[in-house]
């Protein structure tokens, strides 16, 4: 009998832990889930939407961070009592960790769906977002990711939009950026293999060709490494003017420090996940001198960020970092074509959702085109001095350009 109960907590012990492995559900915040069976007490409809980032790991950061972002934003929208098809309606999150990993992203998607929700804001990776829209299409829910990679919104599939420009955009500003404005001729690149970092890095490979640079040599790492000895040695032999890197500054800020201390005097350019307090920190006084890039305006210069940093460090008590007014504009169109449309059901605000014009915190003028890419939105470049990161430039969307002479 004592062997039989054994083996009984044993299989119970095993199934709890794979149940843990298939995305870690977040405790209940302040509106989030845990509202719903209140909101349901006093009549109000609960709306779900489900959110998917990685909230645990090396990159938990940006989930973390993006997610406070949501909160933010359904806390504003059931501020403002609203209703929906003449109901007063209460809008819940349901958050979990896709740990940046695209086979437990179908998982969540899968319980996301089971679960009913009427609407995603995530994926956050390109790598998780792309396997996790095709479930999401053929349930008909819309999604709303920080994915940047172009297939995800290449795919054909009407569900899917973005919450800021696609590597497309990015990587064929920032360049030709590097070339013209900056002089770099010889660059050398290195990318992590993921869907985001390759797809930056192909499209920025693109551009700097067309502007006249000459690649000089391309590597590639993966997203778990730490050791980039091997590649910087190889890329030192070139003499290179810039090495620009796609990925996350887990890889890149270890790889600012080892470029120093390995005698590469070339500056490292990144893209957005490269533009964090966290690549400060793990970089130190290494990190001086990186480039780095992220869609749309500096905080300080969109249409609300002003009043939204202020709200968000109060609601918080901490700094907006990257991503947070990108979720939060994203929950709020979405919030948006539900009220536009008098429905949460997917099928009737969907149509609504893709033509969207709404004014939000990082943009008075939040538009999709055919396939679900912003339509409007510059190209921000940021210079790392003295440990804190400089607005170096915006390329587009309307704003004043920079000197960028103190770049080079």
């Amino acid at each position: 009998m004592q062997t039989i109960k054994l083996a009984s907590l044993t299989v119970a012990v095993a199934a709890a832990l794979a149940l843990s492995a298939c995305g870690k559900k977040e405790q209940p915040a302040a509106g989030t889930q845990a509202s719903g069976a209140a909101a349901a007490a006093a009549g109000e409809t609960v709306v779900t939407l489900g959110f998917a980032a990685p909230l645990t790991g090396p990159q938990s950061h940006y989930g973390e961070e993006y997610k406070n972002g949501v909160t933010l934003a359904i806390e504003d929208a059931n501020a403002q009592h609203p209703t929906i098809g003449g109901k007063p309606v209460k809008f819940v999150l349901d958050a979990e960790d896709d740990q940046a990993d695209p086979k437990i992203a179908t998982q969540v998607a899968q319980k996301f769906m089971d679960n009913k929700v009427s609407g995603i804001i995530g994926h956050f990776n390109s790598g998780t977002a792309i396997p996790a829209s095709k479930i999401y299409s053929d349930n008909g829910v819309p999604m709303i990711a920080m994915a940047t990679a172009p297939t995800f919104t290449q795919q054909g599939f009407k569900n899917t939009f973005r919450s800021m420009t696609s590597d497309t955009q990015q990587g064929s500003v920032v360049g030709k950026y590097v070339v013209e404005k900056l002089g770099f001729k010889k660059i050398a690149i290195v990318d992590d293999r993921t869907a985001y970092g390759q797809g930056l890095a192909d499209e920025f490979e693109k551009a700097a060709k067309a502007a006249g640079a000459t690649i000089v040599k391309r590597e590639f790492t993966n997203d778990k490494a730490s050791d980039f000895a091997a590649i910087i040695t190889s890329i030192k032999s070139t003499s290179p003017d810039m090495v620009y890197y796609g990925g996350a500054d887990a890889q890149s800020a270890p790889m600012a420090k080892q470029m120093k201390r390995l005698g590469v005097k070339a500056p490292l350019v990144s893209g957005e996940m490269t533009k964090t307090p966290t690549f400060l920190k793990l970089a130190g006084t290494d990190g001086d001198g990186t480039i780095a890039s992220l869609a749309g305006l500096p905080l300080e210069q969109m249409p609300k960020g002003k009043d939204y940093e202020s709200r968000y460090k109060a609601r918080f008590k901490t700094d907006v970092a990257t991503y947070s007014p990108y979720g939060y504009d994203a929950t709020m169109a979405m919030i948006d074509a539900m009220k536009q449309a008098n429905s949460s059901d997917p099928t009737k605000y969907l149509p609504v959702l893709a033509k969207i014009q709404y004014s939000g915190v990082t943009s008075s003028d939040w538009t999709y085109d055919d396939k679900g890419d912003l339509k409007n939105g510059g190209i921000t470049l940021y210079k790392v001095e003295n440990g804190q990161w400089k607005v170096l430039e915006t390329v587009g969307g309307g704003a004043k350009a920079a000197d960028a002479s103190a770049a080079k």
